[in-house]
């Protein structure tokens, strides 16, 4: 027997307004904007949630919009997406490509607001079916890690109220609609790590006299990859990746630094401990390897947080989305690399959450990346981050329907 939640669900989103959902998709595609920048993306979402009769503000944290809808006596659900884009050159060809030379919506939020915009109509439209509140939240800077800190430490939940639960999802490459789950961790902490080799600058004809910053870069970023593969057992998953290495002005100059930029990816606190250690040893031994003047400089900057399901608020979540969307569209996929700052809204773990994925690659993608099972075709389609993702428009209702039915999971159906 279905669930009141996934019934009243499936009838408030049954005449959802298809081609403004999908023509605001395009607008926001089309004019994405950089962490803490995202003012016309803001002012779109909040434009929408007042008409929905939302009691809306913006400038939380910067660029945040939060909207709080009432409807008697009940839980406070909240319903998040995050809002900015990502310094990527498009390559999408798509006809309502980015218009911004280098800024791209190449994780999706573009598709995450439309989803919170048309959760927060349907959800206002149907308010006498529901008892409780509803808030609403457009987050700002997820890529940086800023925003959810931010708008906590502005006073989101002083002005709104505290959420009983709160509930989030991401666009995910994989056949449209699967809506995996996992009843625990889910996404991995991050870490930005940068290092600055400080060598002696001089001629390129004369590198005896000079130290070399550039080689013992080099040498370090090649040394930095048996940090995971030879000083963490192999049950234990991280990854090391070096984003970016710069020096030098020209040819023939032997610069006077170089920088390289790391992130890591780990599941335990005491893993990306013991990573941060090895790469400032290994970045003192190759620096002193290499006579540089000085130590390196090791700054630790941008963190994410584990995101950890609460396992009975996911389990009542994927309940209903298993009963809207049908058998085998739930799945655990087990933990992803990938990272979030959507805990930090949770306050340290204080409030319980539940966050999920939603496939988005379109079907004749999909049938056509090479390989014949899953995980080879999940390899091999275009990902987050990729200058090529480009999200299947049907998914649009889907994303709305997965809200909808996930805050009427806990609100009080009436």
């Amino acid at each position: 027997m279905t669930s009141a939640a996934a019934r009243t669900a499936l009838e408030l989103t049954s005449a959802l307004p298809v081609p403004d959902l999908e023509n605001f998709y395009r607008d926001l595609h089309r004019h994405p904007e950089l962490s803490l920048r995202e003012h016309r993306t803001a002012e779109k979402l909040a434009g929408r949630l007042r008409a929905a009769g939302f009691e809306t503000a913006e400038g939380v944290g910067g660029t945040g919009v939060a909207g709080v809808l009432r409807s008697g006596d009940g839980p406070t659900v909240l319903l998040r997406a995050d809002m900015d884009a990502l310094p990527v050159r498009e390559e999408t060809g798509l006809p309502y490509a980015s218009a911004t030379d280098g800024v791209m919506h190449a994780c999706g939020h573009d598709l995450h607001v439309t989803w919170l915009a048309g959760a927060a109509g349907a959800l206002a439209a149907g308010r006498d079916t529901w008892n409780g509140t509803l808030l609403v939240v457009g987050q700002p800077a997820e890529e940086t890690g800023q925003g959810a800190r931010r708008m906590v430490e502005d006073g989101l939940y002083e002005r709104f109220g505290r959420p009983d639960v709160l509930l989030g999802q991401h666009a995910a490459p994989g056949p449209t609609g699967l809506y995996p789950h996992a009843p625990g961790l889910i996404m991995s902490a991050s870490t930005d790590v940068d290092i600055v080799v400080h060598g002696r600058g001089g001629h390129g004809s004369r590198p005896e006299a000079t130290v070399d910053p550039v080689v013992t870069a080099a040498h370090l970023v090649v040394r930095l990859q048996t940090v995971v593969s030879r000083e963490l057992a192999a049950s234990e998953a991280a990854v090391l990746t070096v984003g970016r290495i710069e020096a030098g002005t020209r040819h023939n100059i032997i610069p006077t630094e170089a920088r390289i930029a790391l992130n890591l990816r780990t599941r335990s606190e005491e893993v990306r401990t013991r990573m941060l250690a090895a790469i400032r040893r290994i970045a003192r031994g190759e620096c002193l390897a290499a006579d540089c003047p000085g130590e390196p400089t090791v700054t630790v900057g941008n963190t994410f947080p584990v995101t950890v399901n609460d396992a009975g608020t996911d389990a009542t979540v994927a309940a209903v989305h298993g009963e809207v969307f049908g058998a085998g569209t739930v799945f655990d996929p087990g933990p992803a690399m990938g990272s979030e700052d959507f805990p930090q809204l949770a306050l340290g773990g204080s409030i319980p959450y539940s966050y999920w994925f939603v496939t988005t690659t379109p079907a004749d993608v999909w049938e056509q990346a090479p390989g014949e099972t899953l995980p080879e075709k999940f390899a091999a389609v275009p990902s987050n981050h990729s200058p090529r993702f480009a999200p299947d428009l049907s998914t649009v209702v889907p994303g709305v329907r997965t809200l909808v039915s996930g805050a009427l999971a806990f609100l009080s159906v009436a």
